[in-house]
């Protein structure tokens, strides 16, 4: 059974907000056409650009394929029509399974007993014909299974990605509060980052936005250290053409004069984001110095500043009213020409910045709801600065 059809189209998955620019992130790497869903892309692939997506891809999640769709209005007849599918043509007795589940129904109101009644069908199908029945693992199948059913709309579809692409296999430590690394690049492309401007992160915790950072200025594909993805356990797996996608995208890792800077006052997780970024040789790309960002004075005339401070809530804050108000003042002293993003959840402490964002856009960190905000920080008033300009 060939699993990728080109006819048909696939699904990438993403967090809320990063929609549009994974569109063209897919158009970049070559697909013709892309459309834009709620966290989601739907656009066409071949294997080879499935296998190149999911290697390269900075802010996709998974990448999903579909095997079949139909219409069902109860669990029995959901049963009966999963059951149809030659399940054989997917999944081996010798490998284990899993299936998740994304519903929006009035005809069904529990995700995890569509899940149940589909796992049944597939096993009944199999001891029905050879009298053995495959095994569920639910935390590292070798086959993944999403069934996504609006209203009585249901589709069928296989993982490509396996383990979530977020998963680049370069954070061996982390801190108590790490950012997503597929949130970490979404933020990098929304603030406009190229790599001939300084960039800095003062509290970079474990370093995942620096990381991401060094990644984009060598063009290292985010998926390079993976050594398995979901296409792998497919019947259809081509490990000649992988190693060919694979080889490609290491012919086009670069040097990079980026200057990427990080700091962190805690010794402890900024050695954690050293040892991060050399996991994937890109510590010399990045220059991390142990300081208190209250007192760092600028590494460069201009740049970008790119941070997520804490928010009071996986990491306890004394005063975080205070705290927000240190660093806009810290921005107004210190970092004059540059453009500072933060993201935060805590929109109360936010306000104490003291400074007015020029942009604003609503992004999730895990299930908080932030606010990515966008400072511009001129050099002397803000009048001035457009007197000049006129």
């Amino acid at each position: 059974m060939e699993i990728i059809d080109s006819s048909k189209v696939c699904i990438a998955k993403c967090p809320h907000g990063l929609e549009e620019i994974l569109v063209e992130e897919l158009r970049g790497l070559g697909v013709e056409e892309a459309m834009q869903h709620k966290r989601a892309v739907a656009f066409k692939a071949d294997k080879e650009m499935l296998y190149k997506i999911n290697l390269h891809s900075r802010l996709a999640i998974k990448i999903l394929c579909p095997m079949f769709e139909f219409f069902a209005k109860h669990p029995e007849e959901l049963y009966k029509k999963v059951k149809a599918f030659d399940w054989s043509e997917v999944l081996s007795l010798d490998q284990t399974f899993a299936i998740q589940t994304t519903v929006n129904s009035e005809h069904f109101t529990h995700s995890q007993y569509v899940a149940l009644k589909a796992k049944d069908a597939i096993v009944d199908q199999f001891y029905d014909r050879v009298n053995k029945r495959p095994d569920v693992d639910p935390k590292h199948p070798h086959i993944k299974i999403h069934i996504h059913i609006n209203d009585k709309e249901c589709t069928v579809f296989l993982d490509s990605s396996g383990d979530s692409l977020f998963k680049r296999g370069y954070r061996v430590h982390t801190g108590i509060a790490p950012i997503n690394e597929v949130l970490a690049a979404g933020m990098l492309v929304l603030s406009g980052w190229d790599p001939t401007t300084p960039l800095i992160d003062p509290m970079c915790g474990s370093g995942t936005i620096v990381i991401e950072a060094a990644m984009m200025a060598t063009n290292t594909p985010p998926g390079i250290l993976r050594e398995e993805f979901g296409f792998m356990n497919w019947p259809d797996y081509d490990a000649e053409l992988w190693e060919k996608v694979r080889k490609e995208g290491i012919a086009q890792i670069k040097k990079s004069e980026a200057q990427i800077f990080a700091s962190d006052k805690a010794l402890s997780v900024l050695k954690y984001a050293e040892q991060n970024a050399a996991e994937i040789e890109l510590d010399e790309v990045i220059e991390f110095k142990r300081k208190d960002f209250m007192h760092l004075d600028a590494p460069a005339e201009g740049g970008m500043i790119i941070t997520n401070p804490p928010y009071d809530e996986r990491i306890e804050i004394e005063d975080n009213e205070a705290f927000y108000k240190a660093i806009g003042d810290q921005f107004k002293q210190s970092y004059q020409g540059y453009t500072a993003w933060l993201i935060s959840s805590n929109l109360s402490a936010i306000k104490r910045v003291g400074l007015r964002p020029s942009k604003k856009i609503t992004l999730f960190n895990g299930k908080l709801e932030c606010k990515f905000l966008k400072y511009e920080l001129y050099s002397g008033s803000k009048k001035a600065k457009h007197a000049q300009q006129d």
